[in-house]
C-alpha cells in the first residue's frame, strides 16, 4: 500500500487533488436531480428514450457480432436476442410513455428483490453494528416497491423521473460533501 507521512492512501491524495472538480460535478448532478424532480414527466421520457437507445445499440451490436459465432444453437440464440433487443429499443423510442409503464413495473420488481436481499443480509450481519443500516435500506427498498406497484400504472409517467432525480440529487450532495470534507482536511 502506498502511504504518505500522514497515513493517507494514494486514493485519498488523488481525491484531495480533485476536490474542485468533484465539487462542480456534485453541483451539476444536484442541479440535474432538482430539475428531474421538478419535471418528472420529462425526466421519465428521457429515461425511457435512453433505455430505448441502449437496447437498440446493444441489439445492433449483438446482431452483427452473432455472425461471428460458430455453431447453429449459439448463433441463433445470439440472433434472436439481438432482434428482441432491437425490437425493444424501437418500441421504447416510438412509444416512450408506454415503455415507461413497463420500466416502472420492472423497477418495482427489482426493488422487491433488492429489499429482500438486503433484509436477508441484515439478518446475517446482525451481530455487526452496521446491520441496522442494511435493515433500513432493505425496508426502504420494499417500501418503494410497494409504493410503485400500488400506484402502477398511473404513477408510471412520473416515477422513473422522480427516482432518477432523487438519485442524482443524493449523489450530487454526497460529492459536494466529500469535496468540502477533503478540502478542509488540507
Amino acid at each position: 500500500m502506498n502511504n504518505n507521512s500522514t497515513g493517507d492512501s494514494l486514493f485519498h491524495e488523488r481525491l484531495r487533488a480533485s476536490t474542485g472538480r468533484l465539487f462542480w460535478l456534485g453541483l451539476a448532478m444536484s442541479a440535474l436531480g432538482i430539475a428531474a424532480i421538478a419535471f418528472p414527466i420529462f425526466s421519465t421520457l428521457v429515461v425511457a428514450l435512453f433505455v430505448g437507445w441502449v437496447f437498440l445499440t446493444a441489439g445492433a451490436l449483438t446482431f452483427f457480432c452473432s455472425f461471428s459465432i460458430h455453431g447453429t444453437g449459439p448463433f441463433f440464440g445470439a440472433l434472436v436476442v439481438s432482434l428482441l433487443s432491437v425490437a425493444a429499443g424501437v418500441f421504447l423510442l416510438f412509444n416512450p410513455l408506454v415503455g415507461a409503464v413497463a420500466l416502472t413495473l420492472l423497477v418495482g420488481v427489482i426493488f422487491v428483490f433488492q429489499g429482500a436481499l438486503e433484509l436477508f443480509f441484515a439478518y446475517e450481519m446482525r451481530p455487526h453494528p452496521s446491520w441496522v443500516g442494511m435493515l433500513v435500506s432493505g425496508f426502504a427498498s420494499v417500501f418503494l416497491a410497494v409504493l410503485i406497484t400500488a400506484g402502477w400504472p398511473e404513477i408510471s409517467a412520473i416515477a422513473l423521473g422522480i427516482l432518477l432525480g432523487v438519485n442524482f440529487l443524493s449523489t450530487g450532495i454526497a460529492y459536494i460533501i466529500v469535496s468540502r470534507t477533503m478540502k478542509s482536511a488540507d
